[in-house]
């Protein structure tokens, strides 16, 4: 038997022993094309997991979409009867890249760096959360079942996976979401959530020469609104709109019969989406150039992770572990969104962030500190050991075994 000081030891050890394996899959998946719209190549990354997994001696079962990656669940526990709550890891597959990025731009290390498609989001999280399910099934698991959750359609606001993300993450213990640290080591303790919408403008085509005054230019409306769509964005509160994409008309002699703009709406606590929603709508329905009408609709969103006393409480424990390695973090807030406010709005303590250290996500300058992807496991690690001590009154002893 052991005490929780030579537990962590022993966790430690384990990845120290496994970093080449590690680096090995990151590789493997980072040359795996898996765009959110490219269903086969998502699948194809779930089926390198799934081999990894099995060959660690750890069952999958897969919940499968017909348009979407399947969303992949992988549990470790001491005992199939154990009725505890589960400690739950997201991380999604999906990337924001074309089929054939992989092999424009392979895998390859720079400088202590390694870059690729997906090498920072999220790929080292995936892998740190893989190879987190495997330390704790070789090393004796925990009293706590830990549930690594790998879905396939984060990047297009979890579609799909949201359901199932809530359902795990509800009565959940903690939740640990391994998306990238930020650039300078802290971890994501807030994100703001999301609205994505595209508003339609529906006008009336005439010949811009021979009879203007009998048409209703859906662009000048479009216009107008956009103007007004300015105002409500409150920096004071965290809440921004961007129109990102703008299209409309028929010919350059003819009264654009429609238009439509694509708006992302950020918030910093959901009880602002309702209020910046319906001046959106109030905007929407108020058509000032005659015969024109309006029609918003939602195609997606995220939820804002905010902070609780119980995430708080997280924090300490992983920011404790994190210093017992000498890194120091703090928590931040970030305006990207992520499926960690789905886990947080089902009440489960939930921090994200919490994978390796990277940036210039979603371009063809991607990075992820290679060094990181072994601390931020090891750290991890301990904060879930911890967690789970506290959660079941016991040593340590009572987790990893000899």
């Amino acid at each position: 038997m052991t005490d929780i000081a030579d537990a962590d030891a022993r966790l430690l050890k384990w990845f120290d022993n496994h970093q080449g394996e590690m680096v090995s899959l990151l590789e493997e998946l980072v040359n795996t094309d898996s765009g959110s719209a490219d269903k086969a190549g998502v699948d194809k990354a779930g089926s390198v997991l799934i081999r990894f997994l099995n060959d660690a001696g750890i069952s999958t079962s897969v919940v499968h979409d017909e348009k979407r990656g399947d969303a992949i669940v992988a549990t470790v526990q001491q005992s199939v009867a154990s009725n505890e709550q589960p400690i739950v890891l997201l991380g999604h597959r999906d990337t924001v890249f074309e089929k054939g990025e992989a092999s424009r731009r392979p895998f390859h290390v720079r400088d202590g760096r390694a870059f690729g498609p997906g090498v920072n989001d999220m790929k080292p999280g995936v892998v740190v959360n893989a190879f987190m399910l495997a330390a704790f099934k070789e090393l004796g698991g925990l009293r706590t079942p830990l549930t690594g959750l790998f879905t396939g359609d984060e990047e297009i606001a979890s579609p799909f996976s949201r359901p199932i993300i809530e359902r795990h993450a509800n009565g959940a213990v903690a939740v640990f979401n391994t998306e990238p640290a930020r650039p300078n080591g802290n971890i994501v303790t807030r994100r703001k959530g999301a609205v994505f919408s595209v508003l339609e403008i529906f006008g009336k085509a005439a010949h811009s020469g021979v009879n203007f005054f009998d048409g209703a230019s859906a662009i000048n409306e479009l216009a107008d609104k956009i103007v007004r769509l300015k105002g409500v964005t409150d920096e004071r509160k965290g809440i921004t709109l961007n129109v990102g994409l703008v299209r409309g008309g028929q010919t350059v002699n003819t009264v654009a019969p429609y238009a439509a703009a694509e708006i992302d709406l950020r918030f910093v606590e959901q009880q602002d989406r309702a209020s910046a929603l319906s001046r959106i709508l109030e905007i929407t329905e108020d058509c000032r150039t005659a015969e024109t009408s309006a029609k918003l609709t939602i195609k997606g969103e995220f939820l804002p992770l905010e902070e609780t006393s119980a995430s708080k409480a997280l924090f300490d424990i992983y920011k404790t572990a994190a210093a017992h390695l000498g890194i120091q973090v703090e928590g931040e807030l970030t305006g990207g969104c992520s499926d960690s406010g789905f886990a947080s709005a089902q009440g489960a303590p939930t921090l994200c962030g919490v994978g390796p250290v990277g940036g210039k996500s979603h371009s063809p300058l991607e990075y992820v500190e290679l060094p990181t992807l072994l601390d931020r496991a090891k750290v991890l690690a301990l904060a879930i050991h911890r967690v789970s001590a506290e959660r079941c009154q016991c040593s340590g002893a009572n987790f990893i075994q000899h």
